[in-house]
């Protein structure tokens, strides 16, 4: 067809895009990919009969070049401000946590320069960058260790890997939790290479059951706080303080992963009551898990804190 044999080429287009204000800082290798993409749309079109037989070779140029800018646009960073109107504070899906305009500015100025992060000043050698954080964190929680990674799921798989690998962690069927993105705690436990064993029923868990449930190949007592849902009813949960009990009483350590994390008595400020982590530490559990990026209201994090022997 004539105006596909008369389309301008590559070239062309790279040439004319680079006296385009809206393309002339784009790199080249990616200024060719949009120039390719934009020909398929143009050759499209013609098949669709979008464009007519009579465009001139300067009207298909300008379509082309108008293309190219079209996909560049699209391209662009897709990260918008918005209102959360959901009725969801700490909403995940909109970036959970807003920081503290003291956060952003620190933020703003470790990123201007380079930082301390791994490397000891007094010494001159490489340092730990945990010990950025494990003394606050030590401080808040009542905790002798703690270190950060990336979320809460990567905590708790973690310390299950560490703890538990190839052995059983014994947990409360009611205790299974999924919250958003798909985060099964059976997924993330066998991720870990821990097996898992699940005691109770759904809305009641007796003491007599993790009792039953332990044996040689027990390396855990899991308990996990349901941030996202409440079971009511016909209940009963073993608290912290008797699951700690009984694993003390047949040496196996206790874990919990409390989710949201609250570091201080939420009550008192009006608003419903979360478990405390350092009132959790003091009550016995050897390793606590939960959310830098929620009720913290710090970046996305997850947060490991007990025993430094563990």
């Amino acid at each position: 067809m004539r105006l596909l044999r008369a389309m301008p080429s590559i070239d062309l287009c790279l040439k004319v895009a680079a006296n385009e204000e809206r393309l002339s800082d784009l790199g080249r290798d990616y200024l060719r990919k949009l120039a390719r993409e934009a020909q398929d749309e143009f050759r499209a079109a013609v098949a669709s009969g979008a464009i007519g037989a009579e465009a001139t070779r300067e009207q298909m140029l300008g379509q082309i070049i108008g293309g190219m800018i079209v996909l560049a646009e699209a391209d662009q960073p897709r990260l918008r401000m918005a209102v959360n109107a959901t009725g969801v504070v700490l909403h995940t899906n909109l970036g959970r946590a807003l920081l503290a305009e003291a956060a952003i500015e620190a933020i703003a100025r470790a990123a201007r320069s380079a930082i301390n992060l791994e490397y000891d000043l007094a010494s001159g050698g490489r340092g730990e960058r945990d010990s950025v954080v494990e003394n606050e964190l030590r401080e808040l929680t009542g905790a002798e260790a703690a270190t950060v990674v990336n979320n809460n799921a990567a905590a708790v798989l973690l310390t299950l890997n560490t703890l538990a690998a190839g052995r059983e962690v014994v947990v409360s069927r009611g205790e299974l939790i999924e919250i958003g993105g798909s985060f099964r705690l059976p997924d993330v436990m066998a991720r870990s290479g821990a097996r898992l064993k699940e005691v109770g029923t759904t809305n009641r868990t007796h003491p007599r059951d993790y009792e039953q449930a332990i044996g040689l190949e027990t390396a855990l007592l899991l308990k996990v706080h349901p941030s996202n849902y409440r079971i009511i009813g016909f209940t009963r949960e073993v608290s912290l303080a008797e699951l700690v009990e009984i694993g003390r009483a047949r040496g196996v350590e206790v874990i919990e992963d409390l989710g949201a994390g609250a570091l201080i008595d939420l009550s008192l400020h009006g608003l419903p009551r979360e478990p405390v982590v350092r009132e959790r530490i003091a009550a016995g559990a050897g390793i606590i898990t939960f959310s830098g990026d929620k009720l913290l209201g710090g970046p996305q994090a997850g947060i490991i804190v007990g025993r430094s022997e563990l």
